[in-house]
């Protein structure tokens, strides 16, 4: 019989280190390729991240004005002999910031007798400083404001001819909507208004309009106590200006007399967006703010949030990329009122290093908006 062969040692040796070599090869191409995903991943993540904050803060500022007057709402002022208001400021949204409302520029801070439509925020957010070591500088905010156009809440007067029961009361504390067939029906039956709600109210004698923040609702009655979040009820009539007593009928000598003509309101929304970096420092949020109510994160991980304004001031060229309201050049500076587009900023971060540099991933989105609904400026 034949002597079958076998491998030798030698071969044995050999053999398996072709298949270590050939495995090694195969893991470390799996290990890069993993390595590869995750910074893919983590890309698409931030970027549809982005996204999705920046999407929320475009449809904001699309419908910024809409409904609120030319040249921003009455709010409540006693002027002084330099012409500045040094009545109790208007608070500004939200409430862990501890802001309040500001004049239209530096040179005149607190003198501002009018809440805007659009109100910039430069530096008013929080420095975001990533477990890394990467700061960003101060953070923006931007407060805006629009009014609800879902309702019918403005469709008719809330008291008037075609609403007889309808009554506001002469210190301005509460408004009795009505039982009329013409009057405006709250609650689940009819428009919900609820406590938090920003209502402007408007007549001829005011057609500007003013705010109250909603204290309580009780069927038809709306109450508007004193000591609300904005700091806009309980007002008196030392306050020249901006005030639900600017909407009755002048009395004798030139003081409401506590009779109101025809009045309607509607609910205006106003927005802030802000960085959150306090709840999770290691992931900072994109918040979104309806007035004072409890702030709701729309994106995470950000690192920085920035607005510029472009103005429309009858200059040439006219003032574009600002960061606040400029002085100069036109008369006695610029408002927020001739701001006709925003420039918005996000950069954000990985929220875990990048596999294969032990390091961050880090991507920023940018786009303009046009605020299609402030007034129209002709520049020709």
């Amino acid at each position: 019989m034949k002597k079958k062969s076998g491998f030798t040692l030698v071969e044995l040796i050999v053999g398996m280190a072709v298949t270590m070599v050939a495995l090694a090869a195969a893991v470390l191409m799996f290990r890069d390729s993993t390595k590869a995903n995750t910074n893919v991943t983590q890309t698409s993540d931030m970027s549809d991240n982005m996204r999705a904050g920046l999407n929320l803060i475009v449809q904001d500022l699309i419908q910024t004005g809409t409904g609120i007057p030319t040249g921003g709402i009455s709010i409540p002022n006693t002027i002084n002999a330099s012409g500045c208001n040094v009545g109790l400021p208007v608070k500004r949204p939200p409430t862990v910031l501890n802001l309040t409302f500001q004049g239209p520029n530096s040179a005149n801070k607190g003198c501002n007798v009018v809440l805007p439509a659009v109100e910039p925020g430069n530096g008013l957010g929080p420095a975001v400083t990533s477990p890394d070591g990467t700061s960003s500088p101060a953070t923006d905010i931007i407060t805006i404001l629009y009014a609800d156009n879902t309702l019918a809440l403005d469709q008719r007067p809330i008291t008037g001819p075609t609403c007889p029961t309808g009554a506001i009361f002469a210190d301005g504390s509460q408004i009795n909507f009505g039982t009329s067939p013409g009057c405006v029906t709250l609650g689940a039956a009819g428009i919900p208004v609820n406590p938090g709600d920003l209502l402007m109210l408007f007549n001829a004698h005011n057609p500007n309009g003013i705010l109250q923040t909603v204290s309580s609702v009780a069927g038809q009655i709306v109450k508007f106590d004193a000591g609300d979040a904005f700091n806009l009820n309980g007002r008196t009539a030392s306050e020249t200006s901006g005030t639900i007593l600017t909407l009755q009928d002048p009395g004798a000598p030139a003081a409401p007399n506590g009779n109101y003509p025809a009045t309607s309101c509607t609910r205006v929304w106003m927005i802030t967006y802000f960085l959150d970096a306090t709840t999770d420092p290691k992931h900072p949020m994109l918040m979104r703010a309806v007035n004072f109510n409890t702030p709701q994160p729309v994106a995470e991980t950000l690192e920085n949030l920035q607005f510029s304004f472009n103005f429309a001031d009858g200059t040439t060229p006219a003032p574009v990329n600002q960061f606040t309201v400029p002085t100069l050049p036109a008369p006695g500076g610029d408002n927020e009122n001739q701001i006709r587009s925003v420039n918005v900023y996000l950069g954000a971060r990985s929220t875990t290093t990048a596999a294969t540099t032990g390091k961050y991933v880090r991507t920023n989105l940018a786009t303009q908006v046009a605020l299609r609904s402030m007034a129209y400026f002709n520049t020709y």
